[in-house]
């Protein structure tokens, strides 16, 4: 078998070992002999993932080994990297994304500072560490000199009785803890989707401590909490409009990818897929550039409809997508979760109240619940190309 040869791996000096496991001392043990330089890079994966898109996966990204076994076709990793993340992004393409030893500490450093976490401190792992979330938690356990405590899944009851001090979730998990005494848990980080401000409220008058943050496996996880960038990390708005990132937790790079590294790459800066403003030097996410829906020639925002439409007091969950409309290009259709759901015409007044008319939805269907990917985010794809109406 022939194997191609490009200038990029000519550098490659460390094996890349792909460990198909959910959470557990075992994956600590593997990340931190990562971050030391005393094992091999890893690849986290989820054993849930279905066999086609694991095969997609190691087919794309190439490790060395799988589950200690070696691999024919694989390729390294320059020395620096510790840990690949593997993330399909907008395009559905499987794409590793390189995260270095000095990157990962540095962010982790950066957030136990600020969030006041200190040694000895015990953390929850309930999120998927194959995402760079659950990952990043194991991490600043690590420099917190404890051992984390993980569970493999989401459960109300088993988070509410873990211990911890420090929990990591995403909106919805947050939501299903809102019947309880959340004053247990030193800090609550909370990130992979907009936060509505009423479960920002209610979490609050539940006892919270909520930190939310804005991040992506390129930055090593969450970078900015509360608006305000973490020690070291840059944050601009470009011409487009785009959020850029600087700073010490960004990644070496897209695996096997120095195309698509370039592309993502200005100078110092990462570019983001997503829009922002600065408001006083404190960062306010509009949403995603490829989120924006094309209505009749107007842009409309869909993440800033989903948060106008979360202030409906009857509506408990939301989002928005744009579908294709013969006659306007796109249309707008809000997803809600509501046991009482307003009608399309109510629902339109009142987002018109809020937002320019041509950002109303168009369309109303009312769901159980909103569909969600692995890492917490809603399956706005899913929502996009073909979810059917709910009685």
């Amino acid at each position: 078998m022939t194997i191609p040869v490009h200038e990029e791996w000519l550098s490659v000096q460390r094996e890349l070992h792909a460990v198909v496991s959910a959470a557990g001392p075992e994956l600590f043990r593997a990340v931190g002999s990562a971050l030391e330089g005393q094992g091999p890079a890893i690849l986290p994966l989820s054993p849930a993932l279905p066999a086609p898109a694991l095969r997609a996966t190691l087919e794309a990204l190439r490790p060395t080994h799988v589950d200690g076994v070696r691999r024919e076709d694989g390729v390294g990793v320059p020395a620096e990297v510790a840990v690949v993340i593997a993330t399909s992004g907008s395009t559905g393409t499987p794409k590793g994304v390189q995260l270095s030893a000095e990157a990962l500490r540095a962010s982790a450093s950066a957030s136990l500072r600020r969030l006041d976490a200190g040694a000895g401190e015990r953390w929850l792992c309930c999120l998927p560490p194959s995402h760079v979330s659950g990952l990043q938690v194991l991490v600043r356990a690590l420099l917190g000199g404890t051992e984390p405590i993980t569970h493999e899944g989401f459960s109300p009851e088993a988070v509410l009785t873990s211990g911890a001090d420090h929990v990591s979730l995403v909106p919805t998990q947050l939501r299903r803890l809102l019947h309880a005494d959340l004053s247990m848990f030193k800090t609550i980080l909370l990130g992979g989707a907009a936060a509505p401000p009423d479960l920002l409220d209610a979490a609050r008058a539940a006892g919270a401590r909520v930190v939310t943050t804005y991040g992506m496996s390129e930055t090593c996880g969450g970078c900015v909490y509360d608006g305000e960038p973490l020690d070291g990390v840059g944050v601009g708005i470009g011409g487009d409009g785009r959020i850029r990132l600087s700073g010490p937790v960004l990644f070496s790079g897209y695996r096997l990818q120095r195309g698509l590294t370039e592309a993502a790459r200005d100078g110092d800066w990462f570019l983001t897929s997503d829009l922002g403003a600065l408001d006083d030097g404190r960062l306010r996410v509009l949403g995603r550039a490829d989120d924006v829906i094309n209505t009749g020639g107007e842009k409309v925002v869909a993440a800033a409809v989903a948060a106008a439409l979360a202030e409906h007091p009857a509506i408990i969950d939301v989002a928005v997508v744009g579908r294709p409309d013969p006659e306007w290009g796109e249309r707008v259709v809000a997803f809600v979760v509501s046991q009482a759901p307003p009608s399309l015409a109510e629902l339109r007044a009142f987002a018109k109240e809020r937002l320019p008319a041509y950002a109303a939805p168009a369309e109303l269907i009312v769901m159980t619940e909103i569909p969600l990917l692995t890492n917490g985010k809603p399956d706005l794809e899913t929502l996009r190309y073909g979810r059917d109406r709910e009685p």
